[in-house]
């Protein structure tokens, strides 16, 4: 290492030592540092020791998702109480709901590189102005989701093959969250804006207060408590749209009153067509990505509809423990995401690859943990949500099969928010269409009916096509493509 190359080159080397000595200035730099994340502060993430950069945006990050998950185990846990035709209800229309997140989640990775390339230029009032045409985007995009979301409940639940009694109970659930998602999108647009600019505590905060919101007001509007009516099912999805309007107000209240990175001014509001239509180019392939995995999620949930309420209740519990654990880790790479886009923005392509294998190497630390857990304590966890033997058995089931999938899988997670925070929204998009359609799909439908192994054959599908998929980031990020990318 010479001089002029200083702790970057090696930047593994000086938290380990940091971490083997653990002196007064060693804890007092680390209670500063968490404070500095979680406070937020300015800082150039383009310079410095790459994992205090990981640190300062993984920590809220991961924060930030902590709540998400929260929220839906907590929801899951007072719906649960309402029997097994509602959690199936829940599960049916989340999958439906998957397309909404897939268009928050793929438009997110657009706002997400273009702001973060833009500040890595050190051009804030380009920045600005690419938020703006992000949230234009989101709205049109809004308006179309409310409409289908008011009209078609009932058609949705019965193309997913939704029992009669669930069809009738689960209705009103269903309206209200399809017709609520134009908080689900501005919420992630908004929040993808702020990450971009490196401003991950401001994000933590506004996902915090959206979900706090909807915790406390689930169980008021579903049993009634208090001065609340009981809207039974339907209270939980009036609970959490709610909570996200509310997420989405404060984001706006900062970006007006200009305290972050991004300020927005009068001066902004204005459509950009060169701005906006680099943002749809990328944000086509992110939208793409997603639907082609919620797509699968979507199919998957199908023929285990053929099991039985049973069965999905089981498998949605099991989703909802995996999500708490997914989110928190989806966390680490969005802050891969950010340093990637930020370094590619300052002409750093060297450090935004190192950024990435040392945030890869804390995410199979943090999965692999949570491996142990499902192989230990699977039918702990779900029983958190139900006393059912059979649906306890299922959702046993899935945990474990997942959670064979964690170690690659946790690689994977890295490798394709690091081409999204490049830019490179379309390797993701093929990497998906293979391994969750080509091999995914078919191989749940095969050995859940033809082979006879029943919702078994559905879980062990979902790990070897995740292990694919993984492994398939892994080599196409070595390649360095990425780094050509022009955004």
């Amino acid at each position: 290492m010479t001089p002029a190359e200083g702790p970057e080159s090696n930047p593994g080397a000086p938290a380990a030592a940091e971490a083997l000595r653990p002196s007064p200035r060693g804890r007092r730099r680390l209670w500063r540092d968490l404070r500095e994340a979680i406070g937020g502060s300015e800082q150039d993430f383009t310079k410095g020791p790459i994992p205090r950069a990981i640190a300062l945006l993984a920590i809220p990050m991961v924060l930030e998702m902590t709540m998400e998950s929260l929220f839906a185990v907590v929801d899951a846990f007072f719906v649960a109480k309402l029997g097994a035709d509602a959690v199936a209800t829940v599960g049916l229309t989340e999958s439906v709901l998957t397309l909404v997140f897939a268009l928050a989640i793929g438009l997110s990775m657009g706002a997400t590189a273009m702001v973060a390339r833009r500040i890595g230029e050190g051009d804030r009032e380009a920045a600005a102005t690419t938020a703006v045409q992000v949230y234009a985007l989101g709205l049109a995009v809004s308006v179309v989701c409310m409409a289908v979301g008011l009209f078609a409940a009932p058609a949705i639940l019965r193309a997913m093959g939704a029992p009669p009694g669930v069809i009738e109970g689960g209705v009103g659930y269903t309206r209200i969250l399809l017709a609520g998602s134009p908080t689900v999108l501005l919420l992630f647009l908004g929040n993808a804006v702020f990450r971009g600019a490196g401003d991950a505590a401001i994000a933590m905060r506004v996902l915090w207060l959206a979900n706090a919101i909807n915790i406390v007001l689930d169980p008021c509007l579903i049993f009634g408590w208090g001065p609340f009516p009981e809207l039974g099912l339907a209270g939980a999805a009036v609970a959490t749209t709610i909570g996200r309007g509310v997420g989405c107000l404060y984001q706006i209240a900062i970006l007006v009153r200009q305290s972050g990175r991004i300020a927005i001014g009068r001066r902004h509001l204005r459509i950009d067509r060169a701005i906006l239509a680099r943002l749809v180019r990328i944000s086509v392939g992110g939208v793409g990505q997603y639907l082609v995995a919620t797509a699968s999620w979507i199919l998957l949930v199908r023929v285990l509809a053929v099991f039985g309420s049973v069965a999905l209740a089981g498998y949605t519990l099991a989703v909802r423990v995996i999500i708490f654990t997914i989110l928190p880790s989806w966390g680490l790479t969005n802050a891969a995401a950010t340093l990637v886009g930020q370094n590619l923005g300052a002409g750093r392509p060297d450090r935004a690859e190192r950024s990435v294998w040392l945030t890869a190497r804390a995410n199979v630390a943090f999965l692999g943990a949570v491996m142990v857990i499902f192989f230990v304590l699977p039918e702990t966890l779900i029983g958190i949500f139900t006393d059912q033997p059979e649906v306890v058995a299922v959702g046993a089931s899935c945990l474990r099969w997942v959670a064979s999938c964690y170690l690659v899988f946790a690689y994977g997670l890295v490798m394709i928010q690091a081409f999204n925070g490049a830019g490179d929204t379309t390797t993701p998009t093929l990497l998906n269409l293979v391994c969750y359609w080509l091999v995914q799909i078919p191989l749940a439908w095969a050995l859940a009916v033809p082979a006879g192994f029943g919702p078994t054959g559905v879980f062990a599908a979902v790990a070897i096509g995740e292990v694919l998929l993984g492994l398939s980031g892994i080599v196409l990020f070595r390649r360095g493509k990425w780094k050509e990318r022009v955004v």
